[in-house]
């Protein structure tokens, strides 16, 4: 989801320079060429890799001649820690490989396929009904959030490319609560070893309770309810991902005319979701852009063979050249 300033701004703009885009369909599973440029430094001008418990691995910018590469919401990486899969906001699944060079830092991608996420009855939706911003993978199962058509679904993983949702999970936040383009952005489950046994977490980006926190919810399991997350204005959460012991890692975004985009990156001990309360966390990450980001809006946790998380965080160039298409890569050192 892009904040509703950006989304104008953005819009008026390339209406004005560039007119309408027409997106070119392909056949199902057809894999795309994606170019790749390395990121080296994530502070501009600066060698310096060590951000508080953070560690700057390095990234890529990726483009591609196929305009459907674009709007990435959230990415899940497969058991390997090479193979993921990612949704976009325009309605499509979009799955592949990353590549890493001989010091095994992130070099580009591979095997890119995008396919349209199919709504109910097994036909492609609409922007509405397919604004695609969350994605958990687990237990055969792909479970997406949308936005605008506010509801979390279950696909079956794999054939999620082929397949109509199997089911739709009940949300627990009373559906008057979303604003319509400041929904779901974070759907994640949680490791079964820690606290919240498995359950599946959604929390908002902009839908707030009385308290101007945001609202969150524990889909499942014995500890099923509403709870809320601190906002500290101006961020708003856009992904999130659950470290191995159970703590939820909450990505933000922040964007205004004046101050532009802002990435953030918080700590949430899992121990402390529970129905009923309010939590807040750590800061890892606070970044503008004297650093190498853009509209970050995907998270996710690999264990690399050094037995630590790595952080892999995506963004969302909305489609737009303005914009850039990145991915970077963290050690989390504690």
């Amino acid at each position: 989801m892009k904040p509703a300033s950006l989304k104008l701004f953005r819009f008026a703009l390339c209406a004005v320079l560039f007119g309408a885009v027409a997106f070119p369909v392909a056949p199902a599973m057809e894999t795309i060429p994606v170019r790749a440029r390395a990121i080296t430094e994530f502070k501009r001008g600066s060698a310096e890799t060590r951000f508080g418990s953070l560690e700057f691995l390095g990234g890529i910018e990726f483009s591609s001649s196929d305009s459907r590469l674009q709007s990435l919401s959230a990415i899940r990486f497969r058991a390997d820690g090479r193979k993921f899969v990612s949704v976009l906001d325009t309605g499509n699944w979009l799955t592949g490989r990353i590549e890493r060079d001989a010091d095994g830092r992130l070099s580009g991608l591979a095997d890119i396929s995008i396919n349209p996420i199919l709504f109910r009855g097994g036909r492609p939706g609409s922007k509405y009904n397919t604004d695609a911003e969350g994605l958990a993978l687990r237990d055969g199962q792909a479970i997406v959030s949308f936005e605008q058509l506010h509801r979390v679904e279950v696909y079956p993983d794999p054939g999620f490319e082929t397949s109509a949702p199997l089911k739709t999970i009940d949300l627990l936040i009373p559906r008057h609560e979303f604003r319509r383009n400041a929904g779901m952005e974070t759907v994640a489950a949680a490791p079964k070893s820690g606290p919240l046994k498995g359950s599946l977490v959604v929390v908002t980006e902009h839908s707030l309770d009385d308290d101007g926190n945001l609202l969150a919810a524990i889909l499942e399991g014995p500890l099923r309810g509403q709870f809320s997350v601190v906002r500290h204005d101006p961020y708003d959460a856009t992904d999130g991902a659950f470290l191995p012991d159970g703590d939820l890692l909450l990505l933000e975004r922040r964007f205004s005319f004046m101050g532009g985009l802002g990435m953030r990156i918080r700590r949430i001990k899992g121990e402390s979701i529970r129905p009923g309360v309010t939590v807040d966390g750590e800061i890892l990450l606070d970044a503008d852009m004297g650093y190498a980001i853009d509209n970050m809006e995907g998270l996710d946790v690999v264990v690399r063979p050094d037995g630590k998380p790595h952080l892999i965080v995506v963004s969302d160039d909305n489609g737009n050249i303005l914009q850039r298409n990145v991915m970077l890569e963290f050690r989390l050192n504690r």
